[in-house]
């Protein structure tokens, strides 16, 4: 298994290559040469506040993905993101962590081609959550705060995101994608979160990144650089991770694995 482990925070190298990942640095505090960047080679480290872990993703398909076998896992992972095989959530110092995270891909994983993190469900989200962000769009449909099935990715994203943000960048999908990624983000009301994922599959891999890239640089076009806050300036990054669940759920035999949450920054 080759684990990516992405961070922003320069000191965090030791504790990533620690746990037998591949230290990968993104950002402008990010000084040490040790880590693995975006920014050599075939690049697009200058789209990283808009892409977030998706510079590095084109940075390995261009560079460094001819390098690996064609059946091994390739995994990503963060600072604060962790596959492990259980969903203890407490830990008392770092080797406690270390000691659960995954370090290889469990036997009974070996019939599948891509391993996704456990769904969220947008739809067992609390109210207040909706009502915080968006008020005016559950006065206008007021069904919303009682009929779950239509809080579905298209609503969640089109709440945290911009209106008709999303149906603007379906409209730009080839055709063999476009009206099943239109039906996915109508129909579902959970997608697999945090852009993360593994494949044992070069192919496959590449498969991927030469449908996303072309897809996110042609919204590009529609959306432009030019983005305030969080939920917009990010935007790429959240269409692909709503991308990639539809892919890899279409596109592969796949399963699923829980994803805990420790930013190693606060324990030693």
């Amino acid at each position: 298994m080759k684990m990516y482990c992405i961070t922003i925070n320069n000191d965090h190298y030791e504790k990533i290559k620690s746990f037998g990942y591949i230290p990968v640095g993104l950002g402008k505090d990010i000084i040490s040469t040790k880590f693995k960047t975006d920014k050599n080679g075939e690049n697009i480290s200058h789209k990283n506040p808009y892409y977030g872990e998706y510079s590095f993703h084109y940075w390995l398909w261009k560079n460094e993905l001819k390098f690996h076998k064609e059946t091994e896992w390739i995994g990503f992972c963060q600072y604060r993101k962790y596959w492990t095989l259980s969903e203890q959530k407490k830990f008392k110092n770092f080797n406690d962590l270390k000691s659960f995270v995954i370090k290889e891909i469990p036997k009974n994983f070996d019939n599948y081609e891509a391993i996704l993190g456990r769904p969220i469900y947008i739809n067992q989200f609390k109210l207040t959550k909706f009502l915080k962000k968006n008020i005016s769009k559950v006065i206008k449909n007021p069904s919303l705060l009682f009929d779950k099935t239509k809080r579905n990715i298209k609503f969640h994203f089109d709440l945290m995101h911009g209106e008709g943000n999303l149906d603007k960048a379906i409209s730009l999908l080839e055709n063999n994608d476009r009206k099943d990624f239109n039906e996915f983000v109508n129909g579902e009301v959970s997608f697999n979160p945090h852009n993360m994922f593994m494949c044992n599959s070069k192919k496959i891999l590449i498969q991927y990144y030469e449908t996303i890239f072309p897809w996110l640089e042609r919204c590009e076009n529609k959306f432009g650089f030019n983005l305030q806050g969080y939920g917009l300036q990010r935007i790429y990054g959240f269409l692909a991770e709503r991308f990639m669940s539809y892919w890899f759920r279409k596109y592969t035999k796949f399963n699923t694995m829980p994803i805990i949450f420790k930013d190693i920054t606060e324990i030693d």
